[in-house]
């Protein structure tokens, strides 16, 4: 590279071969250097290295130094300029110019290009690959346009819109929805053309005012958010406008429904282009299930006692069908039997627990412990089953309630010398046998169910005592009813039957009442598998069926 001043003073011929030999050089290179070279002349172009790796090729005009082109060395490319551009105010106009744009932080080039086309291309770093963008003036143009962006930035999906003079500002695309982020939770609204609205009307129905004037092609949409129209509606007030050539306000009241109302001019107003309700794929829908709610058993009395009555008996199974909602929790409660009266001194026994099932979506399940026995001339508790009553007592024995157990027997009265036997407890299926002259009553049977699979008897009632000079004390109920007894112990009701527990004697404890259970019946597809309180679980059964059997507390999440 060199630079020459073009004139070949006189002189000898070994230095007039180098001058000239200098001269040729910066022809060859074009007047290379970091500056013009001395001498130039208007109309001499040459080129300069102040940037080594990307020199500017230059026109000198007599006076000022005009760049024609930048010369990338490692691309080896050559952009053309028309001018030195401030990029300040992007006035480069001549056809062909290319401003080219670098993020430093990621390389990244992007060319504009303006051809002779009047277009304007965003593309490739390059300018010449097949991926571009370009807007594209009309043929009509006739001079320069300016176009001025808003200040503020749009929201997602918008477009620029022009005012006609250049002004751009941000709008939505037209006849589109502008879907509204706020849920309308109040009873009134005032809609907006091109919105769309969701109304949750889940405390109150909700009462929409169309706008008062349309133009043809405005459009709303409406859709019922929480899925509750169907039990508070919404009504839209056409605000004098007609609506599918009425006058009348539409009342939408339909689970899940979405209107699209578009306006089509006076004659007819706003008409629905869609009004249908949609399934709710979601939630998954619940299903059905039996039971069988057993609650614990009565104890028998001691000192000639009645025998305690069965507990509560509850079941809908080959009836009718619970609904359990998927993921909510239904909590089991297993009532206890109650526990063995001890003698002395003769005592009444006491009664048993309540077992419960409870949940979402469902009446809570509650059946009632069993009545406890009477001793002496004391009457039988009242519970799910009554309790007998004691030998001397001739009235009918504790209460039974009704739908869940029946009433225990009543005593045969004293005599002298006395030899009499006291009531039986009731049993689900049957009332407590009465004492007589020469026995004690039984316990009243329970109820078959074969909500496991197999018919199993549950809540018989126990059996009366009798005194040491009758010693024939009443059986239990089947169904886990305890015998009595006139001098030992007393039997216990049956663990998990409810069964009511035996009468003591003139002398011995009483039967305990046996513990209560709770049994749950569904399809193996519809079984989740999550329980609490460890239950018996079986499937299979009857070829489709799961079977849970809660001998203790627990849960189960459908």
């Amino acid at each position: 590279m060199a630079q020459h001043d073009m004139n070949i003073a006189n002189q000898g011929f070994p230095a007039f071969r180098s001058d000239l030999n200098n001269a040729l050089s910066a022809i060859q290179t074009n007047h290379s250097g970091t500056s013009r070279p001395t001498g130039a002349v208007a109309g001499q172009i040459w080129l300069d290295t102040t940037n080594a790796t990307n020199p500017t090729l230059k026109f000198f005009d007599g006076t000022d130094d005009i760049s024609l082109a930048t010369i990338d060395y490692s691309a080896n490319t050559v952009n053309w300029l028309d001018s030195t551009v401030s990029v300040t105010g992007l006035a480069t106009t001549a056809t062909g110019t290319v401003l080219t744009l670098s993020d430093t932080a990621t390389t990244q080039t992007v060319n504009f290009i303006i051809d002779n086309e009047k277009e304007i291309r965003f593309s490739e770093a390059d300018g010449n690959g097949s991926n571009y963008v370009a807007l594209k003036a009309p043929a009509s143009l006739a001079s320069d346009v300016t176009f001025t962006l808003p200040s503020a930035d749009g929201t997602a999906d918008q477009v620029l819109k022009t005012d006609g003079s250049g002004n751009l500002s941000f709008t939505d695309v037209s006849g589109g929805i502008s879907w509204q982020s706020s849920i309308v939770t109040g009873s009134t609204l005032t809609a907006v053309a091109g919105n769309g609205y969701w109304i949750d009307t889940t405390s109150n129905a909700c009462t929409v005012t169309l706008p008062g004037s349309a133009s043809v092609g405005d459009q709303i949409i409406f859709v019922d958010y929480a899925r509750n129209w169907g039990t508070n509606a919404v009504t839209l007030n056409l605000n004098s406008l007609n609506y599918q050539g009425g006058t009348d306000n539409p009342v939408y009241d339909t689970v899940g429904q979405t209107v699209n109302i578009v306006y089509s001019g006076a004659t007819n107003g706003w008409i629905p282009i869609s009004d249908d309700d949609v399934a709710d794929e979601g939630t998954i829908p619940p299903y059905s299930a039996e039971y069988l709610v057993v609650a614990g058993g009565g104890a028998g009395g001691t000192g000639n006692a009645g025998g305690g009555g069965a507990g509560g008996y509850l079941t809908n199974y080959g009836v009718s069908t619970i609904t359990l909602t998927v993921g909510e929790v239904y909590t089991v409660t297993v009532g206890a039997g109650a526990s063995v009266t001890v003698t002395p001194p003769s005592q009444n026994g006491t009664n048993g627990s309540n077992s419960v099932l409870s949940g979402t979506g469902i009446s809570t399940i509650t059946a009632i412990g069993g009545g406890y026995g009477g001793y002496d001339n004391n009457q039988g508790g009242s519970g799910g089953s009554g309790g007998g009553s004691g030998y001397i007592f001739t009235s009918s024995g504790g209460s039974g309630t009704v739908g869940q157990g029946n009433d225990g027997g009543s005593g045969a009265g004293n005599s002298s010398p006395p030899a009499f036997g006291a009531g039986g407890g009731g049993g689900a299926g049957a009332v407590g046998g009465n004492g007589t002259s020469s026995a004690a009553g039984n316990g009243g049977d329970g109820l078959s169910n074969s909500i496991t699979g197999s018919a199993t008897f549950y809540a018989g009632g126990g059996g009366g005592g009798a005194n040491n000079n009758l010693p024939s004390a009443g059986s239990g109920g089947n169904g886990g009813g305890g015998a009595g007894s006139y001098i030992t112990a007393a039997t216990s009701g049956t663990a998990n039957t409810g069964g009511g527990g035996g009468g003591g004697g003139q002398s011995g404890n009483s039967g305990a009442g046996g513990s209560g259970v709770v049994i749950l019946r569904m399809a193996d597809a519809d079984y989740s598998g999550t329980t609490t309180g460890s239950p018996t679980v079986t499937t299979g059964v009857g070829g489709t069926d799961t079977v849970l059997v809660f001998t203790g507390s627990g849960s189960y999440t459908a």
